[in-house]
């Protein structure tokens, strides 16, 4: 018998600067990443208030992760140590392994009318593929899949939904990430592989995320002491884990809800993490930074 995945934890996204001046909201990061394996860090940078990100993130290394860039709005500019150099447009996406190291920049731009919107998750590296070699891949819009199942809308990235396969595949921790929108009165529910790390970040309307929508069954951080009103619907920039289990169901009433589904395989590993270099010792991350300082970074 199928088991449904329960919420496990809510996290608020909390506004803070990266880069050399980008305002952002990040959902989890470092201090959080224990619980969420393989991912380590989810930001959502959301604006139309151009000096908050045209200053943008610029040339900086990493080694031992994944990131993948999820672009909805506006335009970021990107270029690397590899060579690769273009624009991630509205839609599009960009999955870049640094494995053994590669250094780029990443200068969001905006639209025509000054809004910048999109996501970066890192996903972690088991031991065995800290030092791979650096891989990019860019995906444009018209290359990811959208499957329709009564009235909700499934972007395939990575992962399957409806039959269809999404365009990033041979990832180390089998990830699936699916942008879904479903509209009011409906239901969703989709396979997670059991044992698989699986978390929603809301980006727009709301919806019922637990079938029970008992909102004192899991922790909720971020409210503040005074915030008694607390509802069991779920709206834009939480960040959701699941508990084990087999699917995950999503229902809306009043209104639609879009968000992304994430999943991946936990790594059960140590890590060493300071700012874009994720190892697994303490000694491998002072090695990276060692070859950072004196030009042998990139292999």
């Amino acid at each position: 018998m199928e088991t449904l995945r329960k919420i496990r934890k809510i996290w608020k996204s909390e506004p803070t600067i990266e880069g050399a001046g980008v305002h952002l909201k990040r959902a989890f990061g470092y201090h959080e990443a224990p619980l969420l394996d393989p991912f380590l860090l989810f930001d959502d940078f959301h604006s139309n208030h151009p000096p908050h990100y045209l200053k943008g993130f610029p040339w900086h290394p990493h080694r031992g992760i994944e990131t993948i860039t999820y672009v909805l709005h506006g335009k970021v500019e990107h270029g690397d140590s590899m060579g690769n150099k273009g624009v991630i447009d509205s839609g599009d996406l960009q999955w870049m392994t640094a494995g053994s190291g590669i250094i780029h920049q990443e200068m969001p731009l905006g639209d025509g009318e000054g809004l910048m919107w999109g996501f970066q998750l890192w996903a972690n590296l088991p031991a065995s593929h800290k030092m791979m070699a650096p891989r990019y891949r860019g995906i444009v819009a018209s290359e990811i899949p959208e499957v329709t199942m009564n009235g909700i809308k499934v972007k395939v990235i990575a992962g399957t939904a409806g039959g269809v396969q999404g365009p990033v595949r041979d990832v180390v921790v089998d990830p699936e990430y699916l942008d879904v929108t479903i509209p009011e009165g409906s239901s969703f529910t989709h396979p997670i592989k059991r044992g698989y790390t699986a978390l929603a970040y809301i980006i727009d309307g709301e919806g019922y995320f637990d079938h029970e929508r008992n909102a004192f069954g899991h922790e909720v951080v971020g409210n503040k002491y005074f915030d008694l009103d607390r509802q069991c619907e779920c709206g834009p920039e939480n960040l959701i884990l699941f508990e084990d289990g087999d699917v995950v169901s999503v229902t809306t009433q009043g209104k639609p809800v879009r968000f992304l589904l994430i999943s991946g395989k936990p790594i059960g590993e140590p890590v060493a993490w300071y700012g874009p270099i994720v190892m697994n010792t303490q000694e491998e991350l002072e090695q990276a930074f060692e070859e950072y300082r004196n030009g042998t970074f990139v292999k």
